[in-house]
């Protein structure tokens, strides 16, 4: 079972000034929303976090889903044992998250993790539903938060091209 999850950071507020309704694409990935996410296995009972509190999270949810689907360039798809790499990397660090696809796993590691700890191992079509469960509900949460938010056309954009599984 997989797990997104993420808390917003009171350090790093949203400008009081931002108006939701009409922010472009690179304002709302990595200028927005700051705080933590985590990706965890709930039967391993293991994760991946941050704790740094400045992680764009809406950037993390959007560029999570674009992952899932890059993993899954292979026209074979879970009968292929070669594998197909992807990494999220973190705006303002060098670290990053690396994700490795062969057949219908995904292991999931960070560049901060101990060298001896094993990587997540993700089923595939889990983590592109999870991905994409985590996006809309967090966008529903911050919509609820911030007004005008649910009426940016770019939200619109990102939701039909990422819809629900």
């Amino acid at each position: 079972m997989i797990d997104l999850g993420y808390s917003l950071s009171r350090r790093f507020p949203d400008p009081p000034q931002t108006d939701y309704r009409t922010a472009d694409v690179h304002t709302l990935r990595h200028d927005l929303f700051c705080g933590d996410v985590y990706l965890a296995d709930t039967r391993e009972d293991r994760e991946v976090s941050t704790a740094w509190g400045w992680v764009p999270v809406l950037d993390f949810a959007w560029a999570l889903c674009d992952i899932v689907e890059q993993l899954d360039s292979d026209p074979r798809g879970n009968r292929s044992a070669r594998p197909v790499h992807a990494e999220l990397d973190f705006t303002e660090s060098a670290d990053r998250m690396l994700f490795e696809r062969r057949f219908g796993w995904v292991e999931v590691t960070a560049d901060w993790m101990a060298a001896d700890e094993p990587p997540l191992v993700l089923n595939h079509g889990a983590l592109r539903r999870e991905a994409r469960d985590f996006l809309h509900d967090l966008i529903a949460d911050l919509g609820d938060m911030h007004d005008g938010l649910a009426d940016n056309p770019a939200i619109w954009a990102l939701q039909a091209r990422f819809p629900r599984v």
